[in-house]
This record gives structure tokens, C-alpha cells and sequence, in this order.
């Protein structure tokens, strides 16, 4: 009885608070493998925190990306596909002189609009080479973090393209003094920050963009605090052992800032959204150590592994909470999604990919979506495109090096519930009365872990010719039915055709020598709003 009076309670101040419009912490992730997070089946790496919110939630299954980072976030902040925005085409280089489009407004932007304070920790990756594409001119009030696409976990320089400089900012201003603290430690104490300085009659919107799982530098490409490598001394390869110790910190991060935002009574009305930006970079691919398992593929593919990604929502909003939500969803749905969970008139919204689909989360209806552009990238010589239940493959990247099936599986062992009940996310919400128990954990667990048969194949090579899948009964792309389906082969290659003629050129532009840090105290700068160093006249 005292529980119910207790949730009743709690709802009701939800509901009051309501009158002022949700807060929104976005968590995302970077480079984090379906196969990576407890929630879907793996016993090997504990991610309690991760897992409590999703629980409590809603474990999005059919949940889909990009496969890489700069395309991803363009997605997520203009609620457009990168075919729309020019940002299709790999990653932005520091050196790049492009961003996104300054004629996009932005999820903050919006935001802004409807009163929201804004806050950016983390990565940016959406353009730094003028000040008029940064954070703070795109929507933020604030930003500490870094412009480019990744940083050493400790040292915060990065190496890309034969560049290398440090890149760390507080605002404009080079945060040389946080040399040597751990990202994910910054990024969690800033969160924290700013959720304690917020004044709560105002809504917050607060982005955190770890660096976490992303690897690094060649010095030592996945870097973690010594002292956690010795709780996974049962994982033999060591490089996946790092990787679980940088997950940890991250899993770590999720729950304080969790339990901060319930310190401070803003979780009831609150929005959290955790997801990853790409899939896994697995097997050693670009150096790192996630996993996809059972999916095929890995980062920049367009295997499930590449473009289905792990996420999550938790909110006192949703009206049907704790279950494996099968909607399909796409990156460019958050944006109008959580605009009209705010208040916003969507009918204001310009032609965007994205749909609302809070309703549907929220009350468990089925999916305004019926297609996804996985991505067109006519540069790679690959696209695919998922039209109910089918997915077409034309062509692939790497020349198939990359079109495997990558574990570990890391399904030995056993799931230790009781930690999530008791990690801090899990405390925070079970406060609120919004925790559900063990067993329930365990069957939402259960229905959200994939398992394929990867018997009785049917070959595919997107290389020789297009490959068709059922996507909804064979998740683990297994069996190609081309041949079986020549109609639905010849539908899809024709909504492909007819999307791709919706696409701008890439935007992509050859690196800039002015843009390497050499020239700017081995700093990754904002090099077109100064003088060019080698002339000595305005850029």
C-alpha cells in the first residue's frame, strides 16, 4: 500500500511538473556495440546503470543509426539523413575547411526556442574550423569538450591523418589545465555541474557525447584507469579487456548523472535517452575491441551491426514503461520526437526525414515508420535501404573485408540482476518508484537478446549483385532471398533509385595544410577565422 501511495505520489508531481516542459538528457555513446550492453544478452562486461534505465524504460529494439560518427550526429541534430545535408560521405577531419550546413537549425536551436537552457559535454564533430560552426554558435550555451572526431582518454590530443594536436575546450577557450584527467571523469563531473547549477523552473537540455568507447591514439588505442583492468582478468584477449574497463567508466558515468538529476528533483520530469551514435568497432577494426555479436557487420557497414544500434528511453512520461519497445526507429526521428514532447508545434518544422513518433513509444502503438535510408554513399559505391521487411544491400565498403559476423559473444556466465537493482540508476529510480523487479528484468532481458542461426545460409556478396533480406526473421542477415524474390528486389532497387535522386553531392573538401595544429601550438584550432600563418594575410 505505502508503495502505491508512493508512486502515486511521484506521478502526480510528474504530472505537475509537466506544466513546465520535460528536461532532456541525451547520453550518447561512441562506437558502442549492440553486443556490448547486459540488456542485450552479454554476461561479459556489467552495464547495471545502462540496464536499470532501459528496464525501467524502454529497450528500443528496432532501433536504428548511421554507421559513423559525423553522419550520425548530423542526423541527430537536423533530423535530416546525411543524403539531405551533404554529411553522407565518412568523417569530418579537423583539418576539413566544411561543417554542417549553417542553413540547418539544430535540435538546440529549436530547443531554445521553446526556453530550454542547453548544454553540451563531449564531442562535437560537426565542424571547427571557423567559430561560427562550433557548439556555441549552433545552439549551446555552454560546451566543454572537444571538436574533433576522437582524443586520447588522458592526454586529449588527437592523431588523424598525419595531424596531431591536442583539442580540448572550455567554450572557445583551450582547457590546457584538464590535461591529464580522464575524459569520462571531466564529462561526468561537467554533467553534474551543470544539473546542480540549473534552476529548475526553467527546462534543461543536456547533451553528453562521450568519447567512451571510441578508441584513441597508436601510442595505445584503448586507454582505461589501471586499477579496473583487474576485474576482468577472465576476458583473455586484452585489448577487449581495456574496452571493458573504459565501458565500465562509462556505465559509471550514466548512473551519477542519473542520481543528480534525482538529487536535485528534476528526474520526474525528465526525458533520458541513452544511445549509441554508430555500430561496434569490432574485432580490431579501427583498432578497438566492441562487439556486435550476433549481428553482421561492423562500423561503416550497412550490416545490422553497423546501423542497428543499442539505445534506450526513460521518462515518467511514457505512458507504458519497462518493455521491449519494437518500434521502428531512426536517428532522425528524435529530433520532431522529442520537440513535441516539449510543446512544439511541429507543423512549423521545414521538410525533415525525421517523424514523430512519441505517441508511439509512449503508448505503444505501431510505428509511424515504414522505410529507413540506412545511407547512400555513391563515392563507396554502397546503399542500403529497409522497406517494411525487407533490407536491400547494393554494394559494400571495404570490398567485404568487413561483412563478417564479429563476437565475442560473451553470453558464458552468468547476469548479476541484483547489481542493477542496486546501481545508482537503479536506486534513483526505484526512489521514484519506477524500478521494476528481478524477474521482470530478466524477461525483458530475455526477449531483447537476438539468437540467429547462422546454419543453411544463403551466400551474399553485394559486390557481384544486389542481396536481399527478411530482416524481421532473419535479423543476423543469413539467408539472401534475391533469387527467391526477384519482385521485391526490383521494388526496393527502385525506391532506392528514386531516393538517391533526393540526395546532395557530399560536402566533403580536401584537407586544408593551414588546418594542421603544427601551425597553432599543436592545437586543433578554428583556422579560417585567423591569418594564414605561411602568408601572413586573412584566411
Amino acid at each position: 500500500m505505502l508503495t502505491n501511495l508512493l508512486c502515486l505520489f511521484f506521478l502526480l508531481a510528474a504530472y505537475k511538473c509537466s506544466e513546465t516542459p520535460p528536461n532532456i538528457v541525451l547520453i550518447v555513446a561512441d562506437d558502442l556495440g549492440w553486443n556490448d550492453v547486459g540488456f542485450h544478452g552479454s554476461n561479459q562486461i556489467p552495464t547495471p546503470n545502462i540496464d536499470a534505465l532501459g528496464c525501467a524504460g524502454l529497450l528500443l529494439h528496432n532501433y536504428y543509426v548511421t554507421p559513423i560518427c559525423t553522419p550520425s550526429r548530423a542526423a541527430l541534430m537536423t533530423g535530416k539523413y546525411p543524403i539531405h545535408t551533404g554529411m553522407q560521405h565518412t568523417v569530418l577531419f579537423g583539418a576539413e575547411p566544411r561543417g554542417l550546413p549553417l542553413s540547418e537549425k539544430l535540435l538546440p536551436q529549436y530547443l531554445k526556442d521553446l526556453g530550454y537552457k542547453t548544454h553540451l559535454v563531449g564531442k562535437w564533430h560537426l565542424g571547427s574550423y571557423k567559430r561560427e560552426y562550433l557548439p556555441m554558435n549552433r545552439g549551446f550555451d555552454s560546451h566543454i569538450g572537444f571538436w574533433t572526431g576522437k582524443i586520447d582518454m588522458y592526454d586529449h590530443t588527437s592523431q588523424e591523418k598525419g595531424h596531431w594536436g591536442f583539442d580540448f575546450r572550455r567554450g572557445f577557450s583551450v582547457a590546457y589545465d584538464l590535461f591529464g584527467e580522464y575524459a569520462t571523469d571531466i564529462y561526468t563531473k561537467e554533467a553534474i555541474k551543470v544539473i546542480d547549477a540549473h534552476n529548475n523552473t526553467e527546462p534543461l537540455f543536456l547533451m553528453v557525447a562521450h568519447s567512451a568507447v571510441h578508441s584513441g591514439n597508436p601510442s595505445e588505442f584503448i586507454r582505461a584507469p589501471e586499477y579496473l583492468l583487474d576485474n576482468f582478468t577472465y576476458i583473455d584477449n586484452f585489448q577487449r579487456r581495456k574496452f571493458a574497463a573504459v565501458l565500465t567508466k562509462l556505465d559509471e558515468s550514466v548512473g551519477k548523472v542519473v542520481a543528480a538529476l534525482d538529487a536535485r528533483g528534476l528526474l520526474a520530469n525528465s526525458i533520458v535517452i541513452f544511445t549509441t551514435d554508430n555500430g561496434g568497432a569490432a574485432d580490431g577494426f579501427n583498432n578497438n575491441a566492441a562487439s556486435n555479436f550476433p549481428l553482421r557487420g561492423v562500423k561503416n557497414t550497412l550490416w545490422e551491426g553497423g546501423v542497428r544500434g543499442a539505445a534506450l528511453i526513460w521518462s515518467p512520461l511514457l505512458e507504458k514503461r519497462s518493455r521491449l519497445a519494437t518500434q521502428r526507429f531512426h536517428l532522425v526521428d528524435w529530433l520532431p520526437t522529442l520537440l513535441r514532447a516539449a510543446g512544439a508545434d511541429l507543423s512549423t518544422l521545414p521538410a525533415i526525414d525525421g517523424i514523430d513518433q512519441w505517441d508511439n513509444l509512449s503508448k505503444d502503438l505501431e510505428s509511424s515508420r515504414t522505410s529507413i535510408v540506412h545511407n547512400i554513399d555513391d563515392i563507396y559505391g554502397s546503399a542500403s535501404i529497409t522497406v517494411g521487411k525487407w533490407k536491400l544491400h547494393k554494394g559494400t565498403n571495404y570490398d567485404g573485408a568487413w561483412d563478417y559476423w564479429y563476437g565475442p559473444g560473451g553470453r558464458e556466465g552468468a547476469y548479476d540482476v541484483s547489481s542493477v537493482m542496486t546501481s545508482p540508476a537503479g536506486c534513483a529510480l526505484g526512489r521514484l518508484g519506477m524500478m521494476p523487479d528481478q524477474e521482470k528484468i530478466l524477461t525483458l532481458r530475455d526477449a531483447a537478446t537476438i539468437k540467429c542461426d547462422r546454419k543453411n545460409q544463403i551466400i551474399c556478396n553485394p559486390l557481384k549483385a544486389p542481396c536481399l533480406f527478411d530482416i524481421e526473421t532473419d535479423p543476423c542477415e543469413t539467408k539472401n532471398l534475391a533469387d527467391e524474390e526477384p519482385a521485391v528486389l526490383a521494388q526496393l532497387l527502385s525506391e532506392l533509385a528514386a531516393v538517391n535522386a533526393t540526395a546532395v553531392p557530399p560536402n566533403n573538401k580536401p584537407l586544408d595544410p593551414i588546418g594542421n595544429p603544427r601551425y597553432w601550438g599543436y592545437v586543433f584550432t578554428n583556422f579560417g577565422d585567423y591569418k594564414n600563418p605561411l602568408l601572413n594575410t586573412e584566411y
